[in-house]
């Protein structure tokens, strides 16, 4: 593992690139990209990212162009020496690839590999009758509670049918009204890469405070023993195991804090901690400090692959 400066506050963007460094999959599909005809390559993220990515993976002992990658950003309105969202920015990051690549179809795939189909069902409490949506994500944002929780139970929380009333009804075209309404969300299929938000940050009385409260996470697991009937009719998948490769971590307040991030090795499937410039080799353990403790180590994204733990399986996207 290649350890990467603290540049003009670049703790956020740091942790990213290891996970992304860790997601094989997106060198993979990078490397097959035919850049000879990429124009204005300081402005195109992911033309710098595909650089920056060869490079964390080379065994020289040559410069991570890791600098002209937060460049790249700052010239895309992410901007150096100032604090990020994590999740903003990773989100960010998806989007520069599917605007600036040209090949559209490998854009399309590595898009592929983190979106997470769902659909959306609008009962009105009033006239019973239900408005069907279909869409997708690219992570699955999870609330947090503000005791003790745990990946299975934000999981089950976000597929919980909500009740909308007051002023967050919704408009019923059949009464044509805004009335109570039933919101419940199912799976139609599940990505090769799922990436996981836990919402640690809340909006309280015009302030933004984070929750630093307990989440415990798997190494791996079956989502499917989680979901239960929040599957959509539609889900055709048969596998649903998921193995841990990646967490990001946050520690400080909402107002400060710094991102550092757990990462497993693809060869020797060991953990290691990327602070920064720092790497150090860590224990499943250690990683568990992420579950959370105030003002600590809390974990803020996690990265599951779908499937075995086996060295250079390839993604399958047909779901």
């Amino acid at each position: 593992m290649r350890g990467l400066a603290n540049y003009n506050l670049s703790c956020c963007v740091n942790t990213l690139l290891q996970t992304l460094s860790a997601t094989w999959e997106v060198s993979d599909l990078l490397e097959q990209w035919d850049t000879a005809g990429v124009r204005g390559d300081i402005h195109n993220v992911p033309l710098q990212l595909k650089r920056v990515l060869a490079a964390m993976r080379s065994d020289l002992p040559q410069h991570v162009p890791h600098r002209d990658f937060l460049h790249c950003l700052d010239r895309n309105r992410v901007r150096l020496s100032v604090q990020h969202d994590g999740d903003e920015v990773f989100l960010s990051i998806l989007n520069f690839i599917q605007q600036q690549m040209d090949n559209k179809a490998l854009a399309l795939q590595i898009q592929g590999l983190y979106k997470v189909s769902v659909e959306t069902h609008l009962q009105c409490l009033v006239c019973s009758s239900v408005q069907t949506q279909t869409s997708f994500l690219l992570n699955l944002p999870l609330h947090v509670k503000e005791d003790h929780d745990s990946l299975e139970g934000c999981i089950s929380s976000f597929l919980e049918d909500q009740e909308l009333r007051g002023r967050n009804s919704c408009f019923c075209p059949q009464c044509g009204s805004k009335t109570p309404s039933k919101r419940g969300v199912k799976l139609i299929s599940l990505p090769h890469i799922l990436c996981v938000h836990l919402k640690r940050f809340r909006n309280s009385n015009g302030y933004i405070r984070k929750l630093d409260c307990r989440v415990t996470f798997p190494e791996t697991f079956d989502i499917s023993q989680t979901v239960g009937d929040g599957f959509s009719a539609d889900f055709a998948q048969n596998e649903c195991n998921y193995t841990l490769y990646a967490v990001v971590v946050h520690s400080g307040g909402a107002a400060f804090g710094h991102y550092t991030a757990y990462v497993r090795h693809r060869v020797s499937q060991l953990w290691y901690y990327a602070d920064d410039s720092h790497i150090e080799q860590v224990s499943w353990e250690q990683v568990q400090r992420a579950y959370g403790r105030s003002h600590g180590d809390t974990a803020y994204m996690l990265m599951y692959r779908r499937g075995s733990k086996e060295e250079g399986r390839q993604p399958d996207f047909s779901g």
